[in-house]
């Protein structure tokens, strides 16, 4: 298995509009090592969140080559793609994305059940990701009855439940305050520490400093960031 889980090579994104293509990436080089913990960072219409959507293969480029875990993403049938932001590809997005009439436990086991896993064990690996987020007391509540930040954890939890290659969280402090915003940043670092490669977009030049690598975004093109033993 190569130790690169995912490369961007020559990567454009445009869009249309009225027939005129819309440059939104150009030229995009980027690859992550497993067990990296990435920050990609830059302001709004800065072309970041097309280039999450692209990783988390969510949409595809419209040049270039996107490899991941070995696979050539352009090559890839929906059906394929499903499973592999399914079963590959954990999401973390700033507005939580929970069902709000389910529980949180009824949350987590979504991937589980669209994976085809049976109930007992969909959920017995629930429990255990809520309480790897320390949400065991909280799992029958509904996110109407959950904080901020306690809506995020279940996410986080949803998200590694399938034991993915990759956690992708996009501004996922964004509509926390600040101290659940510093929990949900301790708790990327912990699953990183235990081997989850980790690729985070933000504005915030203080939730970038929790990665160990920042790479920065403007006007569609990608520049390199420093490598920072913080840890």
């Amino acid at each position: 298995m190569s130790d690169i889980i995912l490369q961007l090579n020559n990567v454009d994104k445009s869009y249309f509009i009225d027939k005129m293509p819309v440059p939104v990436l150009k030229k995009v080089n980027f690859q992550v090592m497993n067990g990296e913990y990435v920050a990609i960072m830059g302001p709004s219409g800065s072309g970041k969140s097309t280039m999450m959507n692209i990783v988390g293969c969510l949409d595809k480029q419209t040049a270039g080559e996107f490899i991941f875990d070995g696979v050539d993403i352009a090559k890839c049938r929906d059906r394929q793609l499903s499973i592999i932001r399914n079963e590959k590809i954990g999401f973390v997005f700033q507005n939580f994305n929970l069902l709000p009439r389910q529980s949180a436990l009824e949350n987590v086991e979504l991937p589980l059940l669209y994976a085809g896993v049976r109930k007992s064990e969909r959920r017995r690996r629930a429990k255990e990701a809520l309480a790897r987020v320390g949400l065991e007391d909280r799992m029958y509540h509904k996110p109407t009855q959950l904080s901020g930040g306690q809506k995020q954890r279940v996410a986080i939890a949803r998200a590694i439940v399938n034991h993915p290659r990759l956690l992708l969280a996009d501004e996922p402090t964004g509509a926390l305050d600040t101290k659940s915003g510093e929990q949900v940043m301790q708790l990327f670092k912990e699953l990183n520490e235990e081997g989850v490669t980790v690729v985070m977009i933000t504005h915030a030049p203080e939730i970038a400093e929790c990665a160990k690598r920042v790479v920065y975004i403007r006007d569609g093109e990608l520049f390199s960031g420093e490598e920072r033993d913080n840890r």
